[in-house]
């Protein structure tokens, strides 16, 4: 199975962002890494927590020259509820990520099951990019649990920096 590979170019990533903007991570030109957090969708109560908990750490992530994006397969109506009744006003959210782009970033697929689930969505996944578009960190679950703790990753972040620590998990 091909799946991100640290130390190897990252798949492309293409998404609409509910301020009307494109989303290109080819065109990021972050200081130190791109944050691509995948989420279930509106329907999870976890990635609700998930996702408030990234926003509150948005400004650490960003004075670490961290850009952060949140992404998942939900429509953009979906989206936005989102963003409404999680309160997620300074987060950026992609949506609309396909099948295709799911699979290319190696993401679990899960067919709904329960009122409010999308009949198919992608299961959670976190990668760090560096500014070469190089996959640097990758974890993919295939539930929504288990998921990297956020505010320990910030402290990992500062470590890597200061330490210049290679990435990891390069041998196919």
């Amino acid at each position: 199975m091909n799946r991100p590979t640290p130390k190897h170019t990252a798949p492309d990533l293409q998404l609409p962002l509910l301020d009307g903007n494109q989303w290109v991570l080819a065109d990021q030109n972050p200081d130190n890494f791109t944050l691509v957090v995948f989420y279930r969708g509106l329907h999870c109560p976890l990635c609700k927590k998930y996702l408030q908990q990234l926003q509150e750490l948005l400004r650490e992530f960003e004075q670490r020259g961290v850009n952060v994006v949140a992404v998942s397969m939900d429509t953009e109506k979906r989206a936005r509820l989102s963003r409404q009744k999680w309160e997620l006003s300074n987060l950026t959210l992609g949506y609309g990520l396909s099948e295709k782009s799911a699979r290319d970033w190696a993401l679990y697929l899960s067919a709904g099951v329960k009122d409010g689930e999308p009949s198919k969505f992608s299961e959670p996944g976190l990668f760090l990019i560096d500014n070469n578009n190089q996959v640097y960190y990758s974890a993919i679950n295939s539930n929504p649990w288990g998921r990297p703790y956020l505010p320990s990753f910030v402290k990992a972040v500062d470590y890597i920096v200061q330490s210049g620590y290679p990435a990891r998990g390069e041998m196919l």
